[in-house]
């Protein structure tokens, strides 16, 4: 799935000659370093109650880069960078990678592997 993900982002910049529209793969990098860095690589602090320095850091950093994979297309359209098809290829594109993220999330909750 993450796969198709970064295929459908090389395909909105390729398909419309424009690569402004990687920007965005810029926040898929980002995205996970909070997990990585403060929740110990694991997606169990999102969802806990726990209201600590590092576990608060960690959710506001996650918060704003998923936010980021949105708002840059957008700002891109609107600063008439890209065009709407490659707009809307990106928000696919981070659709399938939420999918992706959230199966991963409930895979890690099981521990019966």
């Amino acid at each position: 799935m993450f796969s198709s993900s970064i295929l459908l982002q090389i395909l909105a910049c390729a398909l419309y000659n424009n690569w402004w529209p990687m920007l965005t793969a810029l926040m898929y990098v980002l995205v996970p370093m909070p997990c990585l860095f403060f929740g110990g690589g694991t997606t169990q602090f999102l969802t806990s109650r726990e209201v600590g320095g590092w576990v608060g850091a960690a959710k506001f950093l996650t918060g704003a880069s998923s936010i980021g994979s949105i708002a840059i297309p957008i700002i891109l359209r609107h600063a008439h960078l890209i065009s709407t098809g490659a707009m809307f290829i990106e928000f696919v594109s981070f659709i399938i990678f939420v999918c992706t993220v959230l199966c991963f999330h409930h895979a890690s909750l099981e521990d019966d592997w």
